[in-house]
């Protein structure tokens, strides 16, 4: 009888122990799946990574494109050092547009 009680009483305190030991043995599991989604990169965000770097490459485009126009009227008003800019200009132009994104 009283192994019977003590059985009763003691089953409650049984239950933490099951929880806490499910929590350490579910602990690790957990914590390399978080260190997988760390180290790695979802589609969604390598989409929006390489959207990005568009953007950025076409704005360097731009402001070369720019700089460029700009050269090549001061040359065209007789300015021989904007020549060579406008010359530079255009090849850093096709630089960029020759790395890949």
């Amino acid at each position: 009888m009283r192994t019977l009680i003590i059985a009763v009483l003691m089953a409650p305190l049984l239950g933490g122990c099951v929880g806490a030991v499910k929590s350490v043995v579910t602990a690790p599991v957990k914590a390399v799946g978080q260190v997988a989604d760390w180290s790695t990169t979802s589609q969604d965000e390598s989409d929006r990574n390489r959207g990005r770097e568009l953007r950025k490459r076409e704005e360097r485009v731009g402001k070369l494109s720019r700089e460029r126009d700009k050269a090549t009227q001061k040359c065209r008003n007789g300015d021989q050092a904007q020549c060579q800019r406008a010359e530079v200009l255009d090849h850093e132009i096709e630089a960029e547009m020759a790395t890949p994104y």
